[in-house]
Order: structure tokens, then sequence, then C-alpha cells
């Protein structure tokens, strides 16, 4: 039941260039939801793409951004999961039907009704929902997540997305078992917390890039095994067939088939990487050694919570650079170039609110 609405003040695209700018507008209350102040909010891949429109499902105005930590300011009639003053976080979605097969066996996050937290279509059919580039979410108690005391909030605000992204497949699939070889493709927001949960896992994790400048970074910063430079065939050719499981970050086109060489027999590869171009998976990089290519599509509420539980256990958090609202733009552009290292995260309270 409707109980009412919250004033929100953000900052949104209108068109496809994507430039944002202030945008005032409301958020609908109901029972069992929770009021959350906007902290910190991560920049992810997925918010440039909605915003200049790449996927063709933009829906203007889109206040984007979904890696938010806040604090609850308040709760509605029926919430008992959260109290005012919890810290907590909320990711990728918002709501979902909660009565198909993927949401009664926990994969809320592949249900066919998926509410997405920006650019959805919220539960009444109607109402376009809008992002954590905003003062305020207000989000059923079902679909927040508790941030461990541990974490710093700025740089817990990535793992909403990128972590879990990551850590649900490696989880899913046995690519978190001690002593297992584990291939990391790109060394950007995803691959680098592919890096850092690998390791905490025990793994030997390789980091492979088309870029030989990120050897240093990936094995004397971030502490992987080793690193190949995907373009150097003798170095691909030497590393072939000795990684149990290969986990693909990359979000712009490029051949599959020589990361599936660097695969054991029956191996598994997974793909978390949202190319707009098609990949290619020739039939022979597959068939005749068992080896399989799987997606990934972020990770339920309760894997959300076991990846920041783990977080909290291991010290975990993104590599981030702080930015206020009004740089938001520069640093979508420079998110286009690769220019960050390794996850813009908007200061939405110190760039919003009252003392701001």
């Amino acid at each position: 039941m409707e109980q009412g609405s919250k004033a929100a003040l953000g900052w949104a695209a209108r068109d496809a260039s994507g430039h944002l700018s202030p945008y005032s507008f409301s958020r609908v209350l109901r029972d069992g939801d929770v009021t959350i102040k906007v902290l910190f909010c991560g920049v992810c891949h997925t918010d440039l793409h909605i915003i200049k429109n790449e996927w063709g499902n933009a829906m203007y105005p889109v206040v984007p951004g979904h890696e938010v930590v806040g604090v609850v300011t308040d709760v509605g009639p029926g919430v008992t999961k959260f109290t005012a003053g919890d810290t907590v976080g909320v990711g990728y979605f918002i709501d979902s039907c909660r009565t198909c097969e993927s949401c009664s066996t926990g994969h809320e996050n592949y249900c066919p009704n998926v509410v997405l937290a920006s650019n959805g279509v919220d539960r009444d059919g109607v109402t376009t929902t809008q992002g954590g580039f905003s003062d305020v979410v207000v989000v059923d108690q079902h679909y927040v997540v508790r941030i461990p005391p541990s974490l710093p909030l700025d740089g817990a605000a990535p793992l909403l997305c990128a972590g879990v992204t990551v850590y649900s497949p490696m989880v899913e699939y046995g690519l978190n078992v001690p002593g297992k070889r584990l291939g990391v493709v790109g060394l950007g927001g995803l691959g680098h917390m592919a890096v850092k949960f690998g390791k905490a896992f025990g793994m030997a994790v390789t980091v492979i890039s088309s870029s030989p400048a990120k050897r240093d970074e990936a094995i004397e910063r971030l502490g992987a095994d080793e690193f190949l430079v995907s373009r150097d065939t003798e170095q691909m050719k030497a590393a072939a067939g000795r990684m149990d499981g290969i986990i693909d970050t990359v979000s712009a086109w490029h051949p599959l088939a020589p990361l599936l060489e660097l695969l054991k027999p029956m191996g598994q590869m997974v793909l978390v990487g949202v190319p707009s171009k098609p990949l290619e998976l020739p039939a022979f990089a597959v068939c005749p050694s068992g080896k399989r290519v799987a997606g990934n599509g972020v990770g339920s509420v309760g894997d959300c919570q076991a990846m920041l539980d783990f977080a909290g256990q291991h010290g975990i958090t993104a590599d981030i650079e702080l930015v206020r609202m009004d740089y938001v733009n520069t640093a979508i552009e420079r998110l286009e170039r690769n220019d960050v290292r390794y996850r813009f995260v908007v200061d939405v309270a110190g760039s919003l609110g009252p003392a701001a």
C-alpha cells in the first residue's frame, strides 16, 4: 500500500548525449519500504551504456547509479529487517515478482520481471525507476543489504555491483577453491575485484590483458601470481590448458577462442562484461574438450550479502577515485576512455546534502 511520496534531488541524463544535470523528482513510499540517505554511489560501465542509450532502452530522464551505500533514515509499516541509523547498501535491482522459479530458488536477479534500480519499470508497471545519483532512495526491505562495519563506506559502494558480479559466479562454478587456477580477463572495475576475491579464496590468479603496462599493477599491487598479454601469441600458447576457470570482465568486443585455449578440459569461462557488439564463439573451441561458457548477471540479494560479509572478513574493498557530483560528467568521459583506477565513486551526501 502506498504511504505517500518523498522528494528527491538527483542528477539525470535527458538524451543520448548522456550529459547529467540536476533533476528534482519524487519517490513513492509503500509498506515495507526503507528510506535511505545516499552517502556514496559508484559509477559503473552500465551507467555509461544506459545514459548514452547504447543498448537502445533508455527511458529519459534517467538518474543512473546502482552501487549505493547509505544510512536508513526511516522505515515504513511492516519493516522488520532494518531500523533508522543502519548502514546499508542497494545494488542493481530493487524488486522482483517473488513468485517465479528464479525468485523461489533464490535467484531473483534472473526474474523475468526484475525491477532495476535505474532505468527500470517499477512494480506499478508505469513509473520509471531512478538510481542512486540522488540524495535519497526508497527500497523494499527485502532488496536492501547490510554493510559490515569494518568496511570503509566509499570503497564498499562498488561491491554492490562490481563485487557481487565477480563473486557470485566464482562461488556458483567452484572457482573459489584454494589452489585452483583462475584467469581474470581485463583489469578494470570488475577485473581488479576478481583478482582480490580470487586471492582471498586462495587461488592462483593470472591476469590476462591487452595492455602490457598493467603487469606491475596486477602483480605488485593487486597480488596476482601471473600476467599474460593477450596479444602475445607465444605467451598465450605457453599458458594453454592450465586454468580451471576464467572470469571475463571485458566490456568491449574481443576474441574468445584464444582465451578458451587457456582452459583445462571441461574448464569454465564466465562472461560478466557486456559488450555492445556480439562476441563470436566457435564450436571447435569448446566441443572437443568439453569446455563451458556461461554468463552471469550480478547476483542475488543473498549472494550480495554473502559477498559483503566475506569482504568484511578479508578487508576487501574497491580501489576508487572519490569525486563530487559536479565532476560526474568528467568522470563519465574518463570512464569512456578507461581513465580510472579502478572505480569512480560519487560523494553524494557531500555534494547534494545540506552542507554541500
